[in-house]
């Protein structure tokens, strides 16, 4: 049992995944992710709480963020949530045409990893885990598995 959780916790560093865990990572990152997250929610014609939800912050913060009056920086969680979005907007823009790829996150979908429900749906009640499996199914799809 030891072990699983000594793997869990490597697996990401292992596979070479960003683990966002310097402050200094964070710290520089921040900007750049909170940027592309605005970006993202407002091209999938996103609400306020799904951008909140999204992004793992409260309304009000996201709020202050949209404002550009937040000069926080985003915790490790946080940062994988953007990274995981950022890389289902890229995933999907390769994939389809612009217009596609901007409505098919709020279209419901019948793929297990979604549950007939849209795929930002399944983001916000799954969390991360759901926004990286989002992100390895649009993988998946862009390379014909």
């Amino acid at each position: 049992m030891a072990s699983a959780a000594i793997t869990h916790q490597t697996a990401p560093a292992a596979a070479g995944l960003q683990t966002f865990s310097s402050d200094g990572d964070r710290k520089r990152l921040t900007g750049a992710a909170v940027k592309a997250v605005l970006r993202l929610v407002d091209a999938w014609g996103g609400s306020n709480a799904e951008g909140a939800a999204l992004l793992g912050v409260s309304e009000s913060t996201w709020d202050r963020i949209k404002a550009g009056k937040w000069d926080g920086t985003l915790s490790q969680d946080q940062l994988t949530r953007a990274s995981a979005l950022i890389g289902v907007f890229k995933g999907l823009h390769l994939l389809f045409a612009d217009a596609m790829a901007d409505r098919w996150p709020r279209l419901p979908n019948r793929a297990p990893v979604f549950g007939a429900k849209s795929p930002v749906e399944a983001m916000i009640e799954g969390g991360i885990p759901r926004m990286l499996e989002t992100r390895q199914y649009i993988d998946a799809l862009r390379g014909g598995l």
